[in-house]
């Protein structure tokens, strides 16, 4: 009733007033930039830097900060000013046709872009994919872990090995952006990230505060960041438990406006400046509350948007991007949302515990036919923890973007050096589809042990090792075909538990073994590998 009246109160205020839409303002250079590349550090942090130097990415210009005589020069034609990029180098603003032509004249702007889209006949949906039924070192440490309640989507894209290799996201830095994280500084459930000092730190850039845990924001960002690094002892293990993390705040779960494209761009470039190694997010837009922003399927071609253009510039930094494909499977608008859009964000789709497609999955390719999602992990009735010492099963692609940026996470602590087009497109290439793929599912269900297994076998850091194992499923014995020698086998169980160790053996008797999945660690004089097998 309150908005009600507020509207009828200013209906009548004034016409120019009702005429403002937010548009970009471009600016069309950056003329202190000499003296950023002079001190890098002055903008970068060393972790920021290191990133491109590892990943041999050169510093451009997009890197330097703004011009700050521009934001006051547009102050000073009366334009209120708090949000903008130096990526995109501009200003947002409120403007009028006219005020848009003034805008364009100045010497010092190179072009002003509306954010409405004039479009029509969209289904207003709810673009922040929330789930859809709450109630619903280095490789040679091994890490044990009883995943209880989540080992189920942990091993549906076998993250195991990865764990059990000693990599569980250790120095690897994730950027959760979402709605915020109320009782993340007081829950048990994250007791384990605070004790090990792996929250970095946060912002909130919709109210330009840093009161991102305030109980009453939406738990969303919570339960996301829950399924990454929460930890119960004996119930759950999220699929990076040791990872560090900033955490930022881009939507307003209460409204749905263009600024917070921005606000999410805004979030990325401090995300660089901090220099994280991933940003994940499960937010995405097509409608707005004011229908003159909303995006067409035409639109949904990766540049069209801000954000998307925002979340391209963060993966050319050297950021491995996740956006969530979106929930709209079922409904009249039943395709992915902008930014997973873009080509080189890498997108999620939701699958069940059988391997299913979700129906509320959202639907690809984008309008101009790049394969989307990318890739698919558990979304229905996934197990996360968003407070105490207890879970909670939801569902939505939003839920299974952070499982499977769990998984990335590990992939770089193993692979910190690997080009990160080049994991994209191993991701893929691993996934239990590929060559084939879905619209709703991409190129499938996402495999990482299969990845690491691969580049382990091919890395010119590790001699190929020609390893096999059969039979498998197997009864009695287990034999090894390698053509190395055998070091040692080891078996644990499917809770991570060493069971049995031999050595300087090719087979190794399992017939006492209860029926059950098994891992085993073969060690070699050159490497060591991991292979899962099935005890009938």
């Amino acid at each position: 009733m309150k908005k009600i009246l507020l509207f009828c109160i200013l209906a009548g205020y004034s016409v120019s007033f009702a005429q403002t839409s937010l548009a970009f303002v471009f600016f069309k250079d950056k003329p202190n930039k000499n003296a950023f590349y002079a001190n890098p550090l002055s903008e970068l942090s060393q972790k920021s830097l290191d990133r491109r130097t590892a990943l041999g990415i050169a510093l451009n210009d997009q890197d330097a900060p703004i011009e700050p005589s521009y934001i006051t020069n547009i102050q000073n034609l009366g334009f209120t000013v708090t949000d903008y990029s130096k990526w995109l180098n501009g200003v947002a603003v409120n403007a009028t046709p006219a005020q848009v032509s003034l805008l364009q004249s100045q010497t010092y702007v190179n072009s002003v872009e509306s954010f409405a889209r004039n479009t029509s006949g969209i289904p207003k949906t709810k673009n922040i994919n929330k789930w859809e039924d709450p109630s619903g070192n280095a490789g040679k440490n091994l890490t044990v872990f009883d995943y209880g309640s989540g080992a189920q989507q942990i091993d549906q894209i076998n993250i195991r090995p990865l764990h059990l290799a000693g990599y569980t996201g250790t120095g690897v830095t994730i950027a959760v952006i979402d709605t915020g994280f109320p009782n993340v500084n007081t829950g048990s459930a994250f007791s384990r990230l605070w004790n090990n000092g792996h929250i970095k730190g946060g912002y909130d850039f919709v109210t330009k505060t840093t009161d991102i845990y305030n109980p009453s924001l939406n738990i969303h960002g919570t339960v996301v960041l829950g399924a990454i690094g929460g930890f119960v002892q004996d119930t759950f293990v999220g699929s990076a438990p040791d990872a560090d993390f900033y955490l930022y705040r881009s939507e307003n779960a209460n409204v749905e406006i263009p600024e917070e494209e921005l606000y999410w761009i805004e979030a990325a470039e401090e995300a660089d400046r901090k220099g994280v190694d991933m940003i994940t997010t499960s937010l995405g837009y097509s409608t707005f509350d004011d229908p003159k922003y909303n995006y067409s399927y035409a639109n949904l071609n990766g540049t069209t948007s801000f954000i998307a253009r925002g979340a391209e510039i963060a993966v050319n930094k050297g950021i491995f991007v996740l956006f969530a494909a979106g929930n709209s499977g079922a409904q009249p608008w039943h395709y992915i949302l902008t930014p997973a859009d873009n080509a080189k964000v890498f997108t999620i789709g939701s699958v069940d515990a059988a391997g299913t497609s979700s129906n509320f999955s959202s639907y690809g390719p984008n309008s101009v036919g790049v394969i989307k999602p990318d890739a698919s992990a558990r979304g229905t009735a996934a197990i996360t923890v968003s407070n105490n010492n207890s879970t909670l099963p939801v569902s939505g692609t939003s839920i299974a973007t952070p499982i499977a940026a769990g998984g990335v996470a590990c992939l770089i602590q193993a692979f910190s050096t690997m080009n990160r087009d080049l994991m994209r497109d191993k991701l893929r290439q691993t996934a239990s589809l590929y060559p084939n793929h879905t619209d709703q599912m991409g190129f499938g269900i996402l495999n990482f042990g299969s990845l690491y297994n691969n580049v382990l076998n091919t890395s010119e850091l590790v001699k190929k090792n020609n390893i096999a194992i059969f039979p498998n499923p197997v009864k009695n014995i287990l034999n090894i075909a390698s053509e190395k020698e055998i070091v040692s086998l080891e078996i644990y169980d499917n809770l991570g538990r060493l069971i049995t160790t031999v050595n300087h053996q090719k087979s190794i008797k399992i017939e006492d073994f209860s029926k059950g999945v098994y891992y085993l660690k073969i060690k070699t004089k050159d490497a060591i590998s991991y292979e899962k097998f099935i005890k009938e």
